[in-house]
């Protein structure tokens, strides 16, 4: 554990979270942040030797578990919740961090299949999981935190990627709704970062990285810890009077549309 992992200390102490898409990038960064503080995790993602690894590295058994499966597969989503039901007996924490993007150019070339997963996944999952996280207890004994990993593309016009950022509109919004809804017990809340050094955004970076972050006022990328860091404030009592809000995690991107 590094010294800034500990600057907290244990504010998750006998918690038990749920992580959506943490085999690896943000997922698995917030997945080690609750971890180090204290927390117990069960990790989500398609692929079982990925999760496999990264629960290795999170110190296994009993504070990390994993369950692999596709993230709107109802049978997954069940037996992920059965899990933590059956290894914890509890459950304080679910970040939604799954998210894809099978398209890319204009909206109106968009393929209505490729459209309708997208929702699938990012907007309809992400609701889908909250249920049965209340189904599970979250919120039943103290008050809850959900995090929803939504994108800067759902604020502002994003080229290229549009409808992903559609989709992450409609989960900010999704979020907002559902913070009124689930008050006084479950807080809401989600993070928007800009581009982020993982996998699912190497096309964003990786022909020209020192370019692209040249065009950040923090002149760099973001990286996964530095969302890791924010979602465990926000999932913890840290920020217990915080509902309904997107945070935006950017370098200073969004200085630039002020000028």
């Amino acid at each position: 554990m590094t010294a800034a992992q500990n600057t907290h200390g244990q504010r998750f102490a006998d918690q038990v979270a749920v992580v959506t898409g943490a085999s690896r990038g943000i997922g698995l960064a917030i997945a080690e942040r609750i971890v180090a503080e204290g927390g117990s995790v069960v990790i989500t993602a398609r692929n079982a030797d990925g999760l496999a690894e990264a629960v290795a590295g999170l110190g296994g058994e009993p504070h990390a578990t994993y369950v692999a499966g596709k993230a709107d597969d109802p049978d997954h989503q069940a037996e992920v919740f059965r899990t933590v039901t059956e290894r914890f007996g509890r459950l304080d924490v679910l970040v939604n961090n799954t998210g894809i993007n099978p398209a890319y150019g204009p909206l109106t070339e968009l393929d209505p299949v490729a459209a309708s997963k997208i929702m699938d996944v990012n907007v309809l999952g992400a609701l889908q999981w909250t249920k049965l996280a209340l189904d599970a207890g979250l919120g039943r004994d103290r008050m809850g935190a959900i995090v929803n990993i939504a994108s800067v593309a759902g604020l502002a016009p994003a080229p290229g990627i549009g409808y992903y950022g559609v989709s992450k509109s409609a989960l900010i919004g999704l979020t907002v709704q559902l913070a009124s809804e689930l008050s006084p017990r479950v807080r809401v809340n989600a993070i928007a970062p800009a581009v982020v050094k993982t996998k699912f955004a190497a096309a964003l970076y990786e022909a020209d990285e020192d370019g692209v972050a040249a065009g950040y006022p923090l002149k760099r990328l973001g990286e996964p810890a530095d969302v890791g860091a924010l979602a465990a404030f926000l999932a913890s009592a840290d920020s217990s009077w915080i509902t309904g809000q997107t945070v935006v995690i950017d370098g200073g991107m969004s200085l630039r549309a002020s000028l």
